[in-house]
């Protein structure tokens, strides 16, 4: 017999932010429900680079890419971006109509890349299916986001097809629809989740990543994806040019699958003449190479602060301002709440000196579990309620198991079938519980 099944659309156009968010939901459902399969949609590049649990696939839609400018291109296919957005729909559709998911998850955008998951939204909405839009904690301020959503004409659709909202976050960190003019039918659709709480897995590195961990204490420095991270890891670079003596720990730099490959080539060339850095492009298992971290840097996407979180490293976090402030806000909120801190890049101007000074302070720094929200971290198992919750609506309940993570260490034991990938891959390119926080 068939068990409960979830199809989530991840809105992959630029960098690893969606896909990994995406994962880490499908792998939450599955460790708790036996009998669930969780099918991912998805255009990343890279997304065969990731392991995948039992009962967890994905389908890839021929990729597209967002510019800086804003305009989509095609990322593989000689085809104009409208062509490329119809052929992803009839996909997205099709696959949702044979997979009968009882619950859609929709990452981020609310009818998907220039609109290709309307459709099926309206089709599974005739069917009865769950439609859940789903949230990061910060979206970008409301004088950006309004008039976007405006535009996309998504405020119907929130109306009209949606059944909930879910924000991966908590009111006290941040509301992603602040300002936002929603009616009070859409803001009841509104539920805060926590965070989504990331594990380590033991046994699951690569070699590399093995000989990093066992080596002398380091700082991790990510990027996250890497198509905008050249300039921190610029800066570290300059504090360990200039100031090196005065670092006591090595730093190991996280490049990214989506840094301009002329970019990556001159950092690494920068980063070999310097003995106490080691840079790699990718790895798929970030969070075992940062639960080895003295303390972390980096640019504060939605992600790496759950694995800071999660993983409760001190961290200095280098927000981009563009396009988005998203990274900003974020940053900003959780200095306020003594979290993190937050670094603000001045520009071709920057210190090597102040990022030195930031370096040196880190293991200083308080760890974020001595001032965190009760419940911050409870985003995994709160995604599970509400799931449950429908399945039981619709007279499907399912058998639950709970996991239970490396007494309070951040690390899981490895399957033993997974393999790790390997890191040059992509080379080229208050107690939370049952509580369930509504909008306020």
């Amino acid at each position: 017999m068939n068990g409960a099944r979830v199809l989530i659309y991840s809105h992959d156009s630029f960098g690893l932010g969606h896909l990994r968010r995406c994962r880490e939901i499908a792998h939450g459902l599955v460790g708790t429900f036996p009998d669930m399969s969780v099918l991912i949609l998805s255009g990343s590049p890279i997304i065969g680079s990731f392991d995948f649990r039992t009962r967890t696939d994905f389908v890839r839609v021929p990729g597209v890419i967002k510019l800086r400018n804003g305009d989509y291109t095609s990322l593989k296919l000689k085809m104009d971006v409208d062509h490329i957005l119809k052929l992803r729909g009839a996909i997205i559709e099709r696959t949702a109509e044979v997979f009968e998911p009882d619950v859609f998850i929709v990452d981020k955008e609310p009818l998907g890349l220039r609109g290709e998951v309307a459709r099926t939204l309206k089709r599974l909405k005739r069917r009865g299916t769950r439609l859940v839009l789903g949230l990061r904690d910060v979206m970008d301020e409301p004088a950006q986001l309004a008039p976007e959503w405006k535009r996309k004409r998504v405020l119907p659709a929130l109306r009209d097809l949606y059944d909930d909202i879910w924000v991966y976050g908590l009111p006290e960190i941040h509301d992603p629809l602040e300002g936002i003019d929603l009616p009070a039918d859409v803001r009841a659709k509104m539920t805060f989740t926590g965070y989504l709480r990331r594990e380590a897995v033991r046994g699951a590195a690569s070699e590399r990543i093995q000989s990093l961990i066992a080596g002398d204490p380091y700082i991790l420095v990510t990027t996250g994806g890497g198509g905008d991270g050249e300039e921190l890891i610029d800066w570290v670079l300059k504090a360990y040019e200039q100031h090196g003596h005065s670092l006591p720990h090595r730093a190991v730099l996280v490049l990214g699958p989506f840094m301009n490959r002329e970019a990556r080539d001159r950092l690494r060339a920068r980063a070999q003449k310097l003995d106490k850095i080691e840079a790699l492009t990718f790895d798929a298992n970030i969070e075992t190479l940062m639960a080895g971290a003295l303390g972390v840097v980096a640019m504060g996407g939605y992600n790496t602060f759950c694995e800071i979180l999660s993983l409760d490293k001190p961290a200095v976090i280098v927000p981009r301002t563009e396009p988005r402030l998203e990274q900003f806000i974020r940053a900003d909120r959780a200095e306020k709440l003594g979290l993190t801190r937050m670094l603000l890049d001045p520009g071709p101007d920057r210190s090597a000196a102040a990022m030195a000074e930031a370096l040196q302070g880190l293991e200083r720094q308080p760890h974020p579990s001595s001032v965190m929200p009760a419940g911050m971290l409870d985003g995994l198992d709160a995604v599970a309620d509400l799931v449950g919750a429908e399945l039981d609506r619709r007279g499907r309940p399912q058998a639950r198991i709970r996991q239970v993570s490396g007494s309070g260490t951040g690390l899981l034991q490895a399957p033993q079938a997974e393999a790790a990938p390997d890191e040059e891959t992509w080379s080229d390119e208050a107690d939370f519980g049952a509580r369930r926080r509504a909008a306020p």
